[in-house]
């Protein structure tokens, strides 16, 4: 999912808006019909980037030492159009295609091979939203939708799309996790059958319903309903979400060691705003969960993390620290990039290839951000990762961000990003790290072209 956030970036730039607007659907779209309450628009957007790790890890299919060079990309092409019913309501939808790849040397994990070429389809959902119909729900207080699309609960820690896109380098006889590649990019995000019911405005209660059903095998295929109740208020949003297991792929749930989402029920309480200071921001999330009867034990989650916005000076620098902490069997199920980096992506190396993946870990984080001019944010992020690997501290580690993001034009975006990871041990030593512990220089860049 993290494209999104650049492009709702654009979004804002070209509305002469904040630098991050909510969008729901591709921005700007290209709109080639407009006439009787019915609109129709052609919605392109492409994606490409460019990577450089100097190590690699054996989390996947990689086992020699080195560095990996790759590249990923994706275009993503379709219609999106919406018509009015009266009392400002109607339905809505979007049916689109994903063209994506990764070359070179395949993700510096292991979860590519670098020989990944795909095409499939993507969004393919239809909606109804009531306007003005119902008056006690608000504005558009009741929206129901079907189909292919993503799902979000919150600020992505446990559900934010179905953006996990191994490609097809852990294939093996009778297993087949190649979703196409562009692993960093998630090129693919939506859920493959969905039912969601949504139910009230931007303000008060309201609610979310939700059925999803994926097809992603790197996730088991698992299937899960449940519900996200919250109240958005002045000084904050707070949200209890309930989240039940209902059938995993018998294949592919022992591969991934996912028997347990069969049946499991996740309960989750969170808060995030202001709490009414306009400078401060606050944000947490306590998560339980119950696995399914097949195996495991319960296992807890939880986050806690402030921060403090400088208006007064220039570039009105933030600062944020957080600590997040997740027990040895929490599953961290559909988590995603949200907010930005270093949500729920803690760290570009820890993260994407060498682990822990917001499983059996307890993480202080750091972020500096700066906003030297609308169209530019720079920022830092420092990550310590211990108590891995069920107390061995195999994985623990430290790591060091540097990134931009830079909004050129209404049709770019360009984000770089630099990493120091410096692992406690190697691959000999229990880590993932091949070769040595010695400290990984990483790179990136990333250009985002909506259209």
């Amino acid at each position: 999912m993290r494209t999104k956030i650049f492009i709702q970036r654009v979004a804002g730039f070209v509305t002469a808006a904040t630098a991050v607007a909510a969008v729901s659907t591709p921005s700007l779209a290209y709109n080639i019909y407009d006439k009787d309450n019915t609109e129709l628009n052609v919605d392109i957007e492409a994606v490409v980037g460019t990577f450089y790790s100097e190590e690699r890890y054996n989390l996947g299919a990689k086992s020699e030492a080195g560095d990996a060079k790759w590249q990923e990309g994706y275009v993503k092409y379709g219609l999106s159009g919406r018509h009015s019913i009266g009392s400002g309501g109607g339905l809505y939808g979007a049916v689109n295609l994903v063209t994506s790849g990764t070359w070179g040397d395949g993700d510096a994990g292991g979860f590519t091979s670098g020989e990944e070429r795909e095409t499939k389809l993507e969004d393919a959902y239809v909606g109804w939203r009531s306007g003005s119909l119902i008056p006690v729900l608000g504005e558009n207080g009741l929206d129901i939708s079907l189909g292919r699309q993503p799902f979000t609960i919150g600020d992505g820690f446990l559900i934010n799309d179905d953006a996990l896109n191994f490609g097809d380098a852990l294939n093996a006889p009778g297993l087949d996790f190649n979703r196409g590649g562009a692993y960093w990019l998630a090129a693919r995000k939506a859920f493959n059958e969905t039912a969601i019911v949504r139910i009230g405005g931007s303000d008060g209660l309201r609610a979310d319903l939700f059925w999803l059903s994926s097809d992603n095998r790197a996730q088991a295929e698992m299937e899960l309903a449940g519900i996200n109740a919250e109240y958005v208020g002045q000084k904050g949003t707070f949200g209890l979400a309930y989240i039940e297991g209902l059938d995993v792929d018998d294949t592919y749930a022992p591969a991934t060691g996912y028997l347990s989402r069969d049946g499991q029920q996740t309960t989750s309480l969170r808060y995030q705003g202001n709490a009414g200071v306009e400078a401060l921001f606050l944000s947490a999330e306590f998560v339980n969960q119950k696995p399914g009867a097949r195996s495991g034990k319960d296992a807890n989650a939880w986050y806690a993390e402030a921060g403090w916005t400088f208006s007064d000076l220039p570039w009105a620098p933030s600062v944020n620290y957080r600590f997040s902490t997740f027990d040895q069997r929490f599953d961290p199920l559909f988590f995603g990039f949200n907010r930005g980096y270093g949500t729920w992506f803690q760290g570009e190396v820890a993260a994407n290839y060498a682990g822990p993946f917001n499983t059996d870990t307890e993480v202080h984080h750091l972020g500096l951000k700066a906003t030297p001019s609308e169209t530019l944010s720079v920022g830092a992020l420092f990550f310590d990762f211990s108590d891995t690997a069920g107390g061995t501290g195999h994985l623990d580690a430290q790591e060091v961000n540097v990134y931009a993001e830079w909004v050129v034009s209404p049709h770019l975006i360009i984000s770089p990003v630099v990493g120091f990871y410096n692992p406690d041990k190697s691959a000999a030593d229990g880590g993932s790290q091949i070769g040595s512990n010695a400290t990984n220089t990483y790179a990136q860049l990333i250009a985002i072209m909506p259209f």
